[in-house]
């Protein structure tokens, strides 16, 4: 998707608000076919709104579909889905005046000046708030004399997300927005979007491969895979129930890659780590079955998590280092 802003709303078209306990978006058995492949199968989702709900999973996870089809840029095979309490297929230019959207491009018109692109959002949006979008552009250094061409990437970022908030929308979709950044620009994104839930009611939707920044952002963590919906809790919930148990083995372990819950079996300096879901104390009694002479139990990381989740059954190396 290439489209930065969702604009075509004129100053005189009222601005619904969302009821109090209608979710923002809302999926029921929506599905998505190319072919014989489903991008989106089945999916159902609901997101409460208010603070930062992250969407992670791998490339063909359905992220970039169900965004496509939320946003009213395509129409799905079967199924429905609303955002902010509106039929996706028919949304109003008032409703999407509620919605702001910044994917990993920053595309902008590279010929105009940073001024200019911003006149031109703010006769478009009723609610702008041209105090919150000096406020942002600032944390970028962004100079508004400068046409857009020569902006870094790191500037053309915070100019799509200053834009995107100072039209205070309800609903803010982030998709993969520190892509290519450097540490600063970075940092300043994250700052921005912890800043803005902070001080507003706006319900962010953060999509992004970087479990560090998931980590750091998220109140809810869903996990989609080829096109379902996998999981969706707070991250630190997720992360507990995932365990780490590091076993000794006087010999090669045979088939305990094969216990109920094994995410993912490295050797590691000759000691065999097991990322488990959903087992405790039971699946150190099934190692020491199996042969282990010693078992320890370790703490695990989002990342760590998530990735042993998502690649869980994919051949691993038999043998690492540290």
């Amino acid at each position: 998707m290439s489209a930065t802003h969702l604009s075509v709303v004129p100053a005189a078209v009222p601005v619904p608000s969302l009821p109090a306990g209608e979710p923002v978006i809302e999926t029921e058995a929506l599905t998505l076919s190319y072919g014989r492949r489903n991008a989106l199968d089945a999916l159902s989702l609901s997101i409460p709104r208010g603070r930062i709900h992250a969407i992670v999973g791998a490339n063909g996870a359905g992220k970039s579909s169900l965004f496509r089809i939320l946003l009213g840029f395509q129409s799905p095979t079967s199924g429905r889905a609303r955002i902010l309490g509106r039929d996706c297929a028919s949304l109003s230019a008032g409703d999407r005046a509620r919605i702001g959207f910044v994917n990993e491009e920053h595309s902008l018109p590279a010929w105009l000046r940073v001024d200019e692109v911003v006149a031109m959002q703010r006769r478009l949006y009723p609610r702008w708030d041209e105090a919150r979008y000096r406020h942002i552009a600032e944390h970028f250094n962004v100079d508004a004399s400068q046409r857009i061409r020569e902006l870094s990437r790191g500037e053309r970022a915070g100019v799509n997300l200053a834009m995107a908030l100072a039209q205070r929308p309800e609903l803010l979709i982030l998709d993969e927005p520190t892509l290519g950044l450097d540490v600063v620009a970075r940092r300043a994104l994250l700052e921005t979007v912890l800043e803005s839930v902070d001080e507003s009611d706006c319900t962010i939707i953060y999509c992004s491969h970087q479990m560090e920044e998931i980590e750091r952002l998220a109140d809810n963590l869903i996990i989609l895979e080829r096109g379902r919906l996998m999981h969706m809790s707070a991250p630190d919930d997720f992360c507990r129930r995932v365990s780490l148990w590091v076993a000794e083995m006087p010999f090669t372990p045979g088939k305990t890659a094969d216990l109920p819950g094994v995410l993912q079996v490295q050797r590691i300096d000759g000691l065999f780590h097991y990322l488990v879901l959903d087992h405790g104390e039971d699946f150190a009694q099934r190692l020491e079955a199996a042969g282990a002479r010693r078992v320890l139990r370790g703490a695990v990381g989002l990342e760590r998590a998530v990735n042993a989740f998502l690649t869980r059954g994919h051949a691993a190396p038999t043998e690492a280092s540290r």
